[in-house]
């Protein structure tokens, strides 16, 4: 095995050709050239400034066979040797620095190229790595940057498509009802325009949980911080879903939260946090099931945990499921419920997290700062 077949692709190979090189003279025979370009540039200069010798000797010898008395002097007799020393010398660094300029210069043409494109919308290009090492991490940093966007195009025309989806679904409902009732196919009752307003509600509420997402990801959420009993917001939670928990015969524990410090955080949203997470665990668990709240004090946090014993999550669905719109197979809602729910915790620098089995159950678990004392 020769020794290019034993080593990585180097940094300086050219992107558009293969490696390992297809036989072992190709990267011989493109130093060669080189330098027998470099070389001939040389030789080159050496003859014109050997011409320029000759005749300047030959111009001395000649005046000095007729006794001219403007004989060239010593000096400028031995200074020649020195003149062509010093053309060579500059023949191999002019020849450097137009190696140096393409080496550089090539790239940065193809880094203005990539720009302009990616100027008009093409997320797609990329850089070849080619070049001195500063040039190499230009590249990789460009091609970082252009993946960041190209992913973040994606998903934003994917979360368009998906807020068309959602927000068509109850304005269909909304306008057959609605035609039903002006064309005397539904009787213009109670019923009739609950059901109407239902879906009104719905419209309204999407609405709000996307303006809400949209403050949150910008960061210019409204946080109203105040010392608050976490118990206390616990038990709300409980209490507000315990009718959907008995029609189903479902039994909410809470652990023993009485020795709890008070905790700075916006009220109004922790306890949308936790109404979230508890109605999830509740809409995934079996008639009869048990949901478990659970509270662990810790040092610099407070950790507060939902356990339900569904079906689970899938391992593979378990990523995603704070996703913007992502729905499991049993979710009835708009798929923004957990992404609002993490946000929320992120606001308050702390975290929410997901442990699941299928077949056993799921724990939500979100952590709080401890600022209280």
């Amino acid at each position: 095995m020769t020794w290019y077949r034993m080593q990585s692709r180097p940094p300086w190979w050219p992107p558009n050709e293969p490696w390992p090189p297809r036989h072992g003279a190709y990267a011989w025979r493109r130093r060669r050239a080189r330098f027998a370009r470099r070389m001939a540039l040389v030789f080159a200069c050496f003859v014109v400034l050997s011409v320029i010798g000759a005749i300047n000797v030959a111009s001395w010898i000649l005046a000095a066979l007729k006794g001219s008395p403007y004989l060239p002097s010593t000096t400028t007799v031995t200074a020649i040797p020195f003149m062509f020393a010093v053309a060579i010398a500059f023949v191999i660094v002019a020849g450097g620095a137009l190696t140096l300029m393409r080496r550089v210069g090539v790239p940065l043409t193809d880094v203005v190229s990539a720009a302009g494109r990616v100027a008009t919308g093409d997320y797609g290009v990329r850089l070849g790595e080619q070049g001195p090492a500063s040039l190499r991490s230009v590249a990789r940093a460009f091609n970082s940057m252009t993946a960041q966007l190209q992913a973040q195009d994606e998903q934003r025309r994917h979360l368009m498509a998906d807020i068309a989806h959602e927000l068509r679904t109850p304005l269909t409902v909304m306008q057959g009802q609605l035609e039903g009732l002006v064309d005397g196919i539904y009787a213009r009752d109670d019923a009739r325009l609950n059901d109407v307003l239902g879906q009104a509600r719905l419209l309204g509420r999407l609405v709000e949980d996307l303006s809400t997402l949209a403050h949150a990801e910008r960061g210019t959420l409204a946080l109203r911080k105040e010392p608050t009993d976490l118990g206390a917001l616990i038990d709300d939670a409980a209490t507000a879903l315990a009718v959907e928990a008995a029609a189903r015969h479902i039994s909410i524990r809470v652990a023993d939260h009485k020795e709890l410090p008070l905790v700075d955080v916006d009220p109004l949203r922790i306890r949308e946090v936790l109404t979230n997470l508890l109605s999830n665990a509740l809409r995934h668990s079996a008639d009869g099931a048990t949901v478990t709240i659970d509270v662990e004090p810790r040092r610099d946090e407070i950790a507060v945990s939902v356990r339900d014993t569904g079906v689970g999550i899938p391992p593979d669905d378990l990523p995603r499921i704070f996703d913007r719109f992502y729905k499991g197979p049993a979710s009835q809602g708009s798929g923004l419920g957990l992404t609002i729910a993490r946000n929320f915790v992120d606001a308050h620098g702390g975290r929410l997290s997901a442990e699941s089995r299928v077949g056993e159950g799921t724990v939500m678990t979100f952590t709080l700062p401890r600022t209280m004392a």
